[in-house]
This record gives C-alpha cells, sequence and structure tokens, in this order.
C-alpha cells in the first residue's frame, strides 16, 4: 500500500485524493487531523534527505508519498498518479501565495 501524508487544506493534496479515493493501493493521512499523524510524517521529514530542499523553500514537503517498497518521495507520478495542473487561479497554500 502507498501511504500519502497530506493536508485537506492543502490544494495540491486534494486534487491526489480525488484521484485515489476508493482505491486500496493507497492509504491517505491527513496530518491535520490528528498530532499522532503530524508526528509520524515529521519524522519521516527530519530524518530523510529528500526534504531537504523543500525545507531550504521553506515547504512543508506535502504531498508526500511512502512507496510500498519503503521510497520516500514527493512526485505523485512515482506513486502512479497525476501532478496537479499548473493553473494561475489554482489556490496556494505557500505564505507569499506563489505555490504549494
Amino acid at each position: 500500500m502507498i501511504k500519502i501524508y497530506g493536508m485537506s487544506t492543502c490544494p495540491d493534496c486534494t486534487c491526489l485524493e480525488e484521484q485515489v479515493k476508493g482505491n486500496d493501493k493507497y492509504e491517505s493521512i491527513d496530518i491535520g487531523l490528528h498530532v499522532k499523524d503530524l508526528k509520524s510524517f515529521l519524522k519521516l521529514r527530519d530524518n530523510n534527505p529528500i526534504f531537504d530542499e523543500a525545507k531550504k523553500m521553506g515547504s512543508i514537503g506535502i504531498p508526500c508519498f511512502v512507496l510500498e517498497d519503503g521510497t520516500v518521495t514527493l512526485t505523485p507520478e512515482e506513486a502512479g498518479l497525476h501532478s496537479t495542473p499548473a493553473s494561475t487561479d489554482a489556490a496556494s497554500c505557500s505564505i507569499d501565495g506563489s505555490g504549494c
């Protein structure tokens, strides 16, 4: 099963949630719903270099995918999904409004 760490308030995450709805190949984990899920994500984020660039840019690093073999990626296509289409009208979760 592929784990997807995200939040229901993140536009990139909600786009992916629609893609996996009803597909038991994926487990969606909303890190904003329970502190244990947030802690699980933070442990992953704090100990994996895949997040270095996201942290440098001030991003959270979601959506995040943990593949069945344990590989961690921030690329939806590596998890068999499609990235959020680029749009100038898209909602943003960055403080400066530049993206998620």
